[in-house]
Parts: structure tokens; C-alpha cells; sequence
């Protein structure tokens, strides 16, 4: 366990990272997807290199800024509900030896996060152009929506075991202090 100044500065600059892909999120609104996602990434550096309860702790400070730093509060509720905490509850689920289990519990985590932020963009936050963009689709237009996530999520899952790698391979040897 590192000292208690490498854990405050180490958050502090995985939380400056993350802030900063939020904002670009509210500048290059294309982007309202995929900097939420790397935002996450980021997570993951503070759970490899601290513990998974700084890592949460990192995460609760980025998602109340987050909504205070970007223009667009879509991203960051994107951040908060779906990409966020994802990458630091990811090291329990890796520990679930069955393989169809653990994948069940990610779909199921997952799945409940997608329709509790539709609920939470539609109902709490007003958004109806949401529910007039589904209506093109037919009636089974959220449903269509919610597959589409599920790719893009397996995606992502994908995309974090490759940064972990990477992370693990080329950047944590030369963060780690030479004795």
C-alpha cells in the first residue's frame, strides 16, 4: 500500500483526467459517448494502483463534479450511471470463476444502469426528445435501443480488458517507484 500523499496526488490527477474528457464531452458534443467511456478508463488506474474503495471514491468525486464542470449533463449522467463505476466493479466480477455467471451478473448490472438512466433522462431530467426519437422506431424502438447499448457494452468490455493490458504492460512500470 502506497503512502497516504501518492493516494491524494494519484486521485487527484485521474480526477482532473476525468473531468477534463467531461468537459470536451460538453465542447465536442459527437463525443458525448466515448469521452464518458475513457473517463472510465481512468478508474481503472486508481483501482490497480490503490484499492477499489479509492477507486469508488474517485468516482463519487468525479460524478459531482462531473455535473457541475460539464455543459452537457447527458454525458455525465452517462458517466455516472453507466461507464463510471463499471471498470471498478469489474475487479469483483473478474473473481467469479464461472464464466456464464459472471457474464450474466455484467448483463444484469448493466442492463438495470441503461434502464434506470432512460428512466432518470426521461422522467427526472425532462428529456422527452428521447421518447420522440424511439417513436420513429416503432413500437419496438426501446427495445432496439436497449440491444444496440448492450453491443456497444460489450465493446467497451472488450476495449477495458485491452487498456488493462496495456495499463499493466507498458505505463505501470514506469509508475511504480524503483527501490
Amino acid at each position: 500500500m502506497r503512502d497516504i500523499s501518492y493516494r491524494v496526488a494519484l486521485g487527484g490527477i485521474v480526477t482532473a483526467l476525468c473531468i477534463g474528457a467531461m468537459f470536451f464531452a460538453g465542447i465536442i458534443p459527437a463525443l458525448y459517448l466515448v469521452l464518458p467511456m475513457i473517463a472510465g478508463v481512468f478508474m481503472m488506474i486508481i483501482a490497480t494502483e490503490i484499492s477499489i474503495g479509492w477507486a469508488f471514491l474517485t468516482y463519487m468525486a468525479v460524478s459531482i463534479l462531473s455535473f457541475f464542470v460539464t455543459f452537457d449533463k447527458e454525458a455525465s449522467l452517462i458517466f455516472i450511471m453507466l461507464f463510471g463505476h463499471y471498470p471498478v466493479i469489474r475487479f469483483y466480477l473478474k473473481k467469479i470463476n464461472v464464466r456464464f455467471l459472471r457474464y450474466t451478473i455484467k448483463f444484469l448490472i448493466f442492463n438495470l444502469c441503461a434502464v434506470a438512466y432512460f428512466y432518470m433522462t426521461v422522467y427526472v431530467f425532462g428529456l422527452d426528445q428521447m421518447l420522440d426519437e424511439m417513436g420513429e422506431l416503432g413500437r419496438y424502438g426501446s427495445y432496439i435501443m436497449l440491444f444496440l447499448c448492450n453491443v456497444i457494452f460489450v465493446l467497451y468490455d472488450i476495449n477495458l480488458d485491452l487498456c488493462y493490458n496495456i495499463y499493466k504492460i507498458r505505463l505501470m512500470p514506469k509508475l511504480r517507484r524503483k527501490k
